[in-house]
């Protein structure tokens, strides 16, 4: 429940602001970060609250962090501190990133290029980190690692955007019919600030632009249209976590000629080393773009496209889901949905991640060395991608 009923808009800007320059580690340590600030410090809610938002936002496609930030600016000073708790959390990393994206044109000689050649090849480590984590937790029985593996040969044999959504798609209804099992607590009770009709809106306009978009961008041939399709698109789909952006994106940006995919991993490396969301990645792109709009205006459609969907969702949900929750035929989908992503992602590592960043013996074991110190020595991500980026350097001054 709810523990004091409503907080100034400063005060939340203040405390997403705070939590946007200093939250590293993804989306799982986020949802740790907010816990800490918001619940244990400022008791804006209590735990069985946090934990019912929690399991909303890990529900929903979408970037389940920045979710959870936007319902808590929501239910503490309502759509005002909402729209303060997404900028506040969102801005650094999003700056950042564009600014790196200005820069990493002008990267150049044995330093510049063995740094974009290190955050290549920390990314290899990150997505096996991934990957395997994900593998764990989503796929421990023989049904999920079947769908998997499926969507892995999906991706493979179907190598467009096409491929990614048919396999989460597949996964799904195969999770409907495989992945029955008996439903899980429900929890506790949010009363989210949200009626029934602006729930239902909310679904509507997510659908409508989900299927107007395209649409329209090959209607009109607008390349600002066709930017802002992509990105959405992106956010709708992105079940799982935060990573798994990485093979969407690739296919509405590297596939289709937009972004360079040196430049790709080269700023999904950057991403990594900087606190907030991972889904601002997107303003990286957004400024990367070879076609126009991009620089700041780029930035700002792909920032805005790529979160907008989950939050239409989470507002469409709200009203229903304590109802929604309990069905068994909803976790089911989910469990198969999850799933998927896992063999999406095992996909991405091979192909783009891998076959652009491990080149020669000496990548490789900069690769697995960083893989290492994530999964057995638990080193936090950020310090990884500076020794992968040191690594890159030393590896370019002794080969040039």
């Amino acid at each position: 429940m709810q523990r004091d009923h409503r907080g100034t808009v400063g005060e939340i800007f203040i405390a997403f602001l705070k939590l946007g320059l200093t939250s590293f580690g993804g989306p799982i340590a986020h949802l740790g970060y907010f816990r800490d600030e918001l619940v244990i410090r400022r008791r804006w809610i209590d735990e069985k609250g946090y934990a019912d938002l929690v399991a909303l936002c890990q529900f929903l496609p979408g970037p389940a962090s920045s979710q959870t930030g936007f319902a808590l600016g929501l239910l503490r000073g309502g759509p005002m501190g909402a729209a303060a708790a997404w900028l506040a959390f969102t801005l650094p990393s999003a700056i950042a990133l564009f600014l790196f994206a200005l820069g990493a044109a002008h990267f150049g000689g044995p330093i510049g290029s063995g740094i974009l050649t290190g955050l290549k090849i920390v990314a290899v480590a990150i997505i096996a980190q991934a990957v395997w984590g994900m593998a764990k937790n989503l796929c421990p029985d023989r049904p999920r690692a079947g769908i998997a593996l499926a969507a892995l040969l999906i991706v493979i044999l179907v190598p467009i955007a096409f491929g990614q959504i048919a396999a989460i798609l597949i996964g799904g209804l195969a999770g409907y019919w495989l992945c029955r099992m008996a439903t899980e607590a429900n929890g506790a009770v949010v009363a989210f600030p949200v009626s029934r009709r602006i729930g239902i809106l909310s679904l509507a306009l997510f659908f409508l632009l989900l299927v107007g978009l395209p649409l329209l961008a090959t209607g009109t041939g607008l390349q600002g249209v066709a930017l802002t399709d992509a990105f959405y698109r992106t956010g709708a789909l992105v079940f799982g976590g935060g990573h798994v952006i990485l093979p969407l994106l690739e296919a509405e940006t590297v596939q289709t000629g937009w972004v360079e995919r040196d430049v790709f991993l080269a700023g999904y490396g950057a991403a990594q080393a900087i606190p907030g969301p991972l889904s601002t990645f997107a303003a990286y792109l957004g400024a990367a773009l070879g076609p126009e709009p991009n620089g700041l205006a780029g930035a700002s459609i792909a920032l805005v496209a790529i979160f907008l969907p989950g939050f239409l969702l989470l507002v469409g949900i709200m009203p229903f889901w304590n109802e929604f929750r309990t069905q068994s035929s909803a976790q089911s989908l989910m469990r198969g949905a999850n799933a998927a992503v896992v063999g999406i992602l095992g996909a991405a590592l091979y192909d783009p991640v891998w076959t652009s960043a491990i080149l020669e013996p000496a990548h490789f074991a900069l690769a697995l060395t960083g893989f290492l110190l994530l999964t057995i020595w638990k080193t936090p991500p950020w310090v990884v991608v500076i020794l992968s980026a040191l690594g890159g350097v030393l590896i370019s001054l002794i080969s040039g």
